[in-house]
């Protein structure tokens, strides 16, 4: 009997020594997984919250792509975790990679104000990114300036589960994926920003499951709007065909 119980605990640690860490700690809290699929209306507030820190702990100590062997700082995400609206960039850039918050530099200085513009706070909505750490052209050198870049198809590819968790958890309405690469992520069979803007799809995840319909709207990432102002005018124009699918009279003001 001894004998067979060794060799039981003996397969069981080679188990849990092959399995995911996150995996483990979502298959060992049914509970949370659950809350994580349910509806704003009837998920309590303190599930969800819960849901989404465990999320942000594993983020924060995530090393499961090179992204996360150079980062300073993880960024998980923030905002309302009942938002009816959730925005999703790309990722992290030179101040979110320091202070550990989504689109806290320049693009984030201007998403604040499209927020506002909206009608909204930036406490009413959900910000993210499809990758949680920052991706650099040099990651030998993090302090150097202008060394963003955007992530590529396997970095997203291993992140995805985060930010597909998320969603599940906050249940959005709508989304705004900002940028071509969030847009292309998300949306399925997207080529280019072009070729999605201006229309609503349905989001379909792989990672996780939604108990009801969320629209994904694509319109171009703020920072691609500081390069280029004369952009300003597609982006509103996204933004306020957003606002009336929500039932909200757009303001006349442009960012």
């Amino acid at each position: 009997m001894r004998k067979a119980l060794k060799t039981l605990a003996g397969d069981l640690r080679k188990h849990l020594r092959s399995q995911d860490e996150g995996e483990i700690i979502l298959k060992a809290a049914p509970c949370k997984k659950r809350a994580a699929f349910k509806t704003p209306e009837t998920a309590p507030a303190a599930d969800k919250a819960a849901v989404l820190e465990g999320l942000a702990a594993q983020i924060k100590t995530c090393k499961r792509c090179a992204l996360g062997q150079t980062r300073l700082n993880a960024v998980p995400g923030e905002g309302n975790i009942n938002a009816r609206l959730m925005f999703i960039g790309e990722g992290p850039g030179y101040e979110e990679d320091r202070q550990g918050r989504p689109f806290v530099g320049k693009a984030g200085q201007l998403l604040d104000k499209m927020i506002v513009a909206m009608g909204f706070t930036r406490q009413e909505v959900f910000i993210a990114n499809m990758v949680k750490c920052h991706p650099m052209i040099d990651p030998q050198n993090p302090d150097k300036r202008g060394n963003d870049r955007a992530p590529d198809g396997e970095e997203i590819a291993v992140c995805r589960r985060y930010i597909e968790r998320q969603i599940a958890a906050v249940s959005p309405d709508y989304i705004v994926a900002l940028g071509g690469v969030a847009g292309k992520s998300l949306i399925m069979d997207a080529k280019s920003l072009s070729a999605i803007r201006g229309k609503f799809y349905d989001l379909q995840l792989t990672e996780a499951a939604l108990t009801k319909p969320v629209k994904i709207l694509a319109t171009f990432h703020p920072a691609a709007l500081l390069r280029n102002p004369g952009w300003k005018k597609d982006a509103w124009a996204d933004l306020k065909m957003l606002l009336a699918a929500m039932g909200r009279t757009p303001p006349s003001k442009e960012v």
